[in-house]
């Protein structure tokens, strides 16, 4: 039997390029790969698999053969053109925010509910938040095992959730206050030693700062990130009355986002039965013994697949809850990694 025909949709972008990676690193179950991105992009050759791949410009025709495309690229694309590769034959995989909580589209964590790829109406599959993403293998295993029932988030976001002009504006910031140990000390003297902030993704200096800050802004003083935490947790874990509160906070970090975690479950718990249960689950790696400096930090995990858990403690004064640390990498596991993942349980199917 040959093998599905694969095309990769924002090719060229910062998750593109850590798809080619993956693709190239992982089992092969693909024939074809199509590399494709804007007009402007057409033409430049790219490595996937060991082969060079010559970039294809975005078009209909484009997806004629194709069976699975996964899409990386940002919402407003992935609105016009996830429709048209589906309408061409193709299982779309989209990796946008365009898709997630349309009913008639399967929102999946394969580690979570991997049997939903199959019910997808529009020929469509949602890959989850980058935030949402970071904790939902560690509590897809804890809620299979206690009933999860509420959630209080709080979430470490590396910059690079804010795309290429994240990472650079870090990078220059850190150059703009580098060398003076004076920087820090003084009340607003980081704002006026970086760059100006009318060029930042950021409403703050990111360099010796946080922002409690993610997103857009909604009703109420709740970001969109904060949101997208609670409805796409509901809609994955299939929990509808999942209580969630996020607060979601920008930090000085590359790339792998942190989650502190406070998790109420159906009943007892306790921190041995929840460490055991995680080390169990493939995906989730356990680094667990503070006394000894032993726990997961983004400088340690950044550019691996796994999620990363450890501060794993049953909370002294709320009944039938555990609090712990988690890592992931945004790029990978955060938005690539599972949307190749769920790209593979597709190809299955052929």
């Amino acid at each position: 039997m040959s093998r599905p025909t694969l095309a990769v949709v924002g090719a060229t972008g910062a998750v593109g390029t850590v798809m080619l990676d993956i693709l190239s690193t992982r089992p092969d179950v693909w024939g074809e790969i199509r590399l494709l991105a804007s007009p402007r992009s057409a033409g430049k050759v790219l490595r996937v698999r060991g082969e060079e791949v010559v970039v294809q410009a975005l078009s209909p025709e484009a997806f004629d053969g194709v069976d699975v495309a996964m899409f990386d690229v940002p919402d407003e694309v992935s609105a016009e053109w996830a429709p048209i590769a589906a309408a061409r034959g193709a299982v779309a995989v989209d990796n946008s925010g365009a898709f997630r909580m349309d009913p008639d589209v399967p929102l999946v964590v394969p580690e979570c509910n991997p049997e939903a790829v199959r019910d997808r109406p529009k020929g469509i599959i949602a890959n989850p938040n980058c935030t949402t993403l970071s904790m939902m293998a560690a509590m897809g295993a804890l809620h299979r095992a206690y009933g999860l029932r509420a959630l209080v988030v709080a979430s470490y976001q590396a910059v690079s959730g804010a795309g290429a002009a994240g990472s650079e504006r870090l990078y220059d910031e850190i150059a703009a206050v580098a060398g003076d140990r004076s920087i820090g000390t003084v009340a607003g003297d980081v704002r006026k030693a970086v760059p100006d902030l009318a060029d930042s993704p950021f409403p703050a200096p990111i360099a010796f700062n946080v922002v409690p800050w993610a997103g857009s802004a909604k009703d109420d003083g709740w970001s969109s990130e904060e949101l997208k935490v609670r409805n796409e947790s509901r809609k994955i874990l299939g929990i509808p009355d999942l209580r969630v509160s996020a607060t979601c906070v920008r930090v000085p970090v590359i790339t792998t986002h942190s989650l502190a975690v406070h998790a109420t479950f159906a009943g007892p718990v306790t921190a041995d039965g929840a460490r055991a249960i995680l080390e169990d689950a493939p995906t989730v790696v356990v680094l667990d013994d503070p006394a000894a400096g032993v726990f997961p930090t983004p400088a340690d995990v950044v550019g691996s697949d796994p999620t990363y858990v450890g501060r794993i403690r049953q909370a002294l004064d709320f009944p039938d809850t555990l609090d712990l640390f988690l890592c992931g990498d945004n790029l990978r596991k955060g938005a690539a990694l599972n949307t190749a993942e769920i790209a593979e349980l597709v190809a299955a199917e052929f």
